[in-house]
């Protein structure tokens, strides 16, 4: 517990003097992975009425979006597109911050990227067997933070979409204390801190095991760090092993 909460410090600390005087307008860019100008994601902006609602109820409605009407499951790369992850319909920590972003610049409000590693043991469930065995110990991690009224927000808390959640917490209501498995990493499984209403949100936090700081885009991060996976195990992953992690995690979301 005391390593965990010197890492939080640290990574506060690191946020805040990596803040700088970086202009705005670095944190509303379009890149090739933030590709905000397509039709699909102004279309959807347009369906949902964004530029409508105020700043603050722009962000919570974006944030829910994300959150619950995107899936948690595992896409085909990290890098993909915010318009892949939107036609996958599904995804995980790095791919829902990637298509957040997108919808949150697309709509005016600046954010950035925090990169980390996570240690695998979080997924522990979604991937079992000699499949867990053999993916890296350290697996690459993100959140985003958003600024609101010259405040940054951490935005973690978007990974589980609630369905998912609600059923982990039914089949480990007895759980009071830490829980990590499914893709979930907390102190608080009954009541985590995933609502975001001025506050930073949270699922995945206690995992965090190395901080790799801010990036203005996923473009940037990407290019710098890539998860731990040779080329024979990103074949692997990507056309075995993802598939069968998104059986199990949508085993757990359709259980009645």
């Amino acid at each position: 517990m005391r390593k965990l909460l010197i890492i939080m410090l640290l990574i506060q600390l690191k946020a805040y003097t990596q803040t700088n005087l970086k202009p705005m307008k670095n944190y509303l860019k379009e890149t090739e992975i933030l590709n905000y100008s397509d039709v699909s994601i102004q279309s959807l902006i347009k369906d949902k009425n964004w530029m409508e609602l105020d700043t603050i109820e722009r962000v919570k409605s974006i944030y829910n979006f994300v959150r619950d009407d995107i899936e948690f499951g595992y896409n085909i790369s990290d890098n993909i597109t915010a318009t892949q992850v939107l036609e996958d319909g599904y995804g995980q920590c790095n791919t829902k911050a990637t298509l957040l972003m997108a919808l949150l610049r697309a709509t005016g409000i600046p954010n950035r990227i925090h990169g980390f590693t996570i240690d695998k043991s979080l997924q522990k469930g979604a991937i079992s067997g000699v499949w867990y065995k053999l993916s890296p110990k350290n697996i690459l991690h993100s959140w985003v933070e958003v600024n609101v009224n010259n405040t940054w927000y951490f935005l973690e808390g978007v990974i589980l979409d609630k369905k998912y959640l609600t059923k982990l917490q039914e089949k480990n209501k007895d759980c009071k204390t830490t829980f990590c498995g499914y893709g979930a990493f907390t102190d608080n499984l009954e009541n985590p801190p995933i609502e975001w209403n001025l506050n930073n949100t949270f699922i995945q936090d206690k995992g965090i095991n190395q901080d790799y700081g801010l990036f203005d885009t996923p473009d940037e991060f990407y290019a710098k760090h890539k998860q731990k996976l040779g080329t024979f195990k990103r074949f692997i992953y990507q056309r075995v092993v993802r598939h069968r992690m998104n059986k199990n995690v949508e085993k757990i979301r359709s259980d009645k």
